[in-house]
């Protein structure tokens, strides 16, 4: 018989509405065979007491619903981001928060560089910086020769120089929707969405998702989410040809690798009947720490780099009305095949307009193939209102908002991209709620850093830098936060039956924290210490 070993800690948190609390916790063959006092094991036979986590408090390992893998890839390229970040080693890059600190950086890189190579930067966002936006005539102060990309963090808009542009042959005739121009007519080097940067990322042979699957770069992602108390997370857009997918078997088969992920399909890369038929024959290859099955969908852009899609009055700054990654007609099609054949699906919708839209089509979808546990997700969603919620509420449909953006862009939305009356509804987690949509709350790492516990204090506070509290009446309780980063966000990947609480019979999956979450203040959430998890009963430190 396999041995039963029971950790003992100062409390455990379950997030099982039987049994809140505990202090002892019984594992065998890397699941939960009891949870409660010090003879919780006693019915079972002969444990191996183990005390390693008597100071510590464990909670169900932290689920991130919607992140990248490519988060443990971009520390391949220069970081011009403008907050301070942590590497997946755990090294600290200092954020650059001015032009001219971004181009005294890249000209650092540009020096390092081979002949020919292209200089790729990421994290930049220029809504941070008051002076004029980066453009072409900026970068070419860097370099007139050697192609030069900056990722804006958001990952929907790209800043490039002259030599980038004449790659692709990028002039005042261009009629492409994304390349953006000045009053001179003459592309500013700012390019919008995909249909703009794809032709150049694919002439560079820039491809972040594939990168992202190298085994290098998937060990880093699994070290950002172990340092965090994560054990199971979303890569919400991957390709997934086999070849991917028979190393990330390998990879997430290894004793010591230590996260399980769950990819979701890249919908927008094919027709709907054979995107459906690519996610079925996922579904059947899944494994323990690798779940495939669901679809990804796109509608519209970022609120902050001004291409979601809103209603009226739109923007403060902008008269156009963002760009539609996937127009509605095609989105339409896509959600009635998928939703037919069963196929969960993961929905990225950041304004109320790109909310509406995917509603209606999932309304229609929904009509004429009832019934299941679709569990399909609106992604970010952070516009929505609670009419839209009331929807979702009718549908079945789940809610995964990016509360970390409270924090990270709230105070730009109130003063450049939305007002403060439409920027205190955003990512309403307490209508979400109300309104019974299940909720999850995310980082989309690497757009914002991995670290839920931060979340979820996103999410209770409402906080921004400037000392906002930006829209008090849709904060949630620290309970509520917390059940967002577990049960919640297993729930919208269709995981709550294995993980996502400390209770009998399900994964050996824990966070081992530094102090007890729901006992300290509320602004003291963010910076309780992670110091490691368990995932299938195998413990790892940072």
């Amino acid at each position: 018989m396999s041995e039963t070993v029971v950790y003992r800690a100062r409390k455990i948190i379950t997030m099982d509405v039987n049994r809140p609390a505990a202090t002892h916790v019984a594992v065998r063959d890397g699941r939960i065979l009891a949870v409660g006092g010090a003879d919780v094991a006693a019915p079972w036979g002969a444990a191996r007491d183990d005390a390693r986590f008597a100071d510590a408090v464990l909670m169900p390992g932290f689920v991130e619903g919607h992140a990248h893998m490519m988060a443990g890839a971009m520390w391949q390229y220069v970081y011009a981001g403008y907050q301070d970040r942590h590497d997946p080693d755990g090294v600290l890059w200092p954020g650059l928060t001015s032009i001219e600190a971004v181009i005294d950086g890249l000209c650092e890189a540009e020096a390092r560089l081979a002949d020919g190579a292209a200089l790729v930067a990421w994290g930049f966002d220029p809504i941070f910086l008051p002076t004029e936006r980066l453009n072409r005539r900026h970068l070419d102060a860097v370099s007139t020769v050697r192609p030069i990309v900056v990722m804006h963090s958001n990952f929907h808009l790209m800043t490039v120089n002259s030599a980038a542009l004449a790659l692709v042959g990028y002039d005042r005739d261009t009629a492409v929707e994304g390349v953006f121009k000045g009053a001179d007519g003459t592309p500013t080097g700012e390019l919008q969405e995909m249909a703009a940067m794809f032709p150049l990322l694919r002439r560079l042979g820039i491809d972040f998702r594939a990168l992202s699957r190298q085994p290098d770069s998937v060990r880093a992602f699994a070290r950002t989410a172990q340092r965090v108390g994560v054990t199971t997370s979303a890569d919400l857009m991957a390709e997934l040809p086999d070849d991917d997918v028979e190393t990330l078997l390998a990879l997430t088969g290894e004793a010591d690798f230590p996260l399980r992920i769950v990819p979701a399909l890249n919908g927008m890369s094919d027709t709907p009947e054979r995107v459906a038929e690519r996610a079925l024959a996922l579904r059947a290859r899944s494994g323990d720490r690798l779940r495939l099955g669901a679809v990804k969908l796109m509608t519209d852009g970022s609120i902050q780099g001004f291409t979601a899609r809103l209603k009226w009055p739109g923007y403060l700054e902008r008269s156009e009305n963002g760009i539609w990654n996937t127009p509605p007609a095609a989105l339409e099609a896509m959600v009635e095949r998928l939703n037919a054949a069963g196929v969960q699906m993961h929905i990225h919708v950041n304004g109320d307009e790109a909310s509406e839209v995917a509603i209606a089509a999932l309304e229609k979808a929904l009509a004429a193939h009832p019934g299941g546990d679709h569990r399909h997700t609106l992604q970010h969603c952070q516009m929505a209102d609670a009419a839209q919620f009331r929807r979702m509420a009718a549908l079945g449909l789940c809610v995964n908002l990016f509360a970390n953006h409270v924090w990270y862009f709230g105070d730009q939305h109130v003063e450049r991209t939305l007002g403060p009356d439409r920027a205190g509804r955003i990512d309403a987690a307490r209508t979400a709620l109300d309104h019974g949509v299940p909720l999850a709350i995310h980082s989309d790492a690497p757009v914002t850093p991995m670290a839920p516990l931060f979340t979820a204090w996103c999410a209770a506070t409402r906080r921004t830098p400037q000392g906002r509290v930006l829209g008090a009446a849709q904060r949630i309780t620290v309970d509520e936060a917390l059940h967002a980063i577990t049960l919640g966000a297993a729930y919208t990947l269709k995981l709550d039956h294995e993980i996502g609480s400390i209770e009998t019979g399900k994964r050996a999956d824990f966070a081992v924290l530094d102090d007890d979450p729901t006992a300290v203040a509320v602004d003291a959430l963010k910076d309780i210490g992670v110091r490691g998890t368990v995932l299938g009963g195998r413990v790892f430190a940072p």
